[in-house]
């Protein structure tokens, strides 16, 4: 199910489509915007600053003038953020969500809602998004274009290579006992993937349209590896970083393929997970590929979804899948 060799030129025109993307402005939402835009999307970029989004924005517009973006604030480290920016779209068909927001191995600090800022922002923060906006991608909604009728819509999240290291502590969900900021990352990110694919089980028990799917950038040279840097041996550290970037990583905007492979291609299927096919799965043009075994545990992704529910009390009106016998293969 490989699609080595699939570049952003494979795309299918993005005419008549609209596409949500959280974390428009910086890294591979910023490229993947760009190319969204170039094959004709509207893109809506749910930025945490309107003022970086807009800069973002005017960037790309001096590439594509054609550019049809629109910039909405949207803080993923609030529920009320969150709710504001899906109830000034709630009339909108929405042929695409990407949740590609996020932040990465960063000191302890909590949302505005109390929860742990990278489980917040990456898991949570999109599992509210995905559920106020649920209905914006419903293809019984209307006026829906006749281009866009021909497609899945689809719900692409962005998670990481770096899921493997990661377990769901329901016993300490938030990390409030202890914390390590790399396992809260693993965690987030671990969580994504069990969302992706939990969302596309429930989908389909609903029968309700809309695909969902998870995919990894691999390592990809975005400032988002700089961020955790917190004062201690920082200058040391910032330069290993950047060494490692330069020597390793590929560019954002390679990074950007698999999710824009996985909120384009045709052949995407829901409840996959894909990433870059070269070394180790870090970089390279995207393919299919295996997450790990604890992502695909569906007793773990059941209780994952209800505790996320109650955290955030955004409910979904979809039915739960049937159960079925467990399986590391399943996904």
């Amino acid at each position: 199910m490989g699609s080595m060799n699939w570049t952003a030129a494979n795309m299918p025109s993005q005419a008549g489509q609209t596409i949500v993307l959280t974390g428009a402005n910086s890294g591979i939402g910023l490229e993947a915007t760009r190319e969204l835009a170039r094959k004709g999307a509207t893109v809506i970029m749910a930025c945490r600053s309107v003022d970086r989004g807009e800069a973002a924005a005017a960037d790309i517009r001096k590439e594509i003038s054609a550019a049809d973006l629109r910039v909405e604030q949207c803080d993923l480290a609030s529920l009320d953020s969150i709710r504001a920016f899906a109830d000034r779209l709630a009339d909108e068909p929405i042929d695409v969500l990407v949740n590609n927001a996020g932040t990465m191995a960063i000191p302890r600090q909590e949302t505005a809602d109390g929860f742990e800022m990278q489980l917040g922002v990456n898991h949570l923060g999109h599992f509210a998004l995905t559920g106020l906006m649920l209905d914006n991608l419903r293809p019984d909604r209307e006026p829906r274009r006749a281009a866009a009728s021909r497609r899945d819509a689809r719900v692409v999240t962005v998670s990481s290579g770096l899921h493997e290291r990661g377990t769901i502590a329901f016993d300490d969900l938030n990390s409030e006992r202890s914390y390590d900021k790399w396992d809260a990352y693993a965690q987030s990110k671990l969580a994504n993937v069990l969302f992706a694919y939990e969302l596309d089980r429930r989908l389909r028990a609903a029968d309700a349209g809309p695909i969902s799917l998870a995919v990894h950038p691999g390592y990809a040279d975005t400032q988002l590896q700089f961020r955790g840097l917190d004062g201690r041996g920082t200058r040391l550290r910032w330069a290993a970083r950047k060494l490692a970037n330069t020597l390793l990583a590929q560019s954002a905007r390679m990074g950007a393929l698999p999710t824009l492979y996985g909120a384009t291609a045709l052949s995407a299927e829901g409840g996959s997970y894909y990433g870059p096919g070269g070394l180790a799965n870090m970089r390279g043009p995207p393919e299919r590929q295996r997450s790990s075994d604890r992502s695909s545990k569906k007793s773990t992704a059941r209780r994952l979804w209800d505790r996320s529910v109650e955290l955030t009390g955004i409910e979904y009106d979809l039915p739960a899948p049937t159960a079925e016998p467990e399986s590391t293969a399943d996904r």
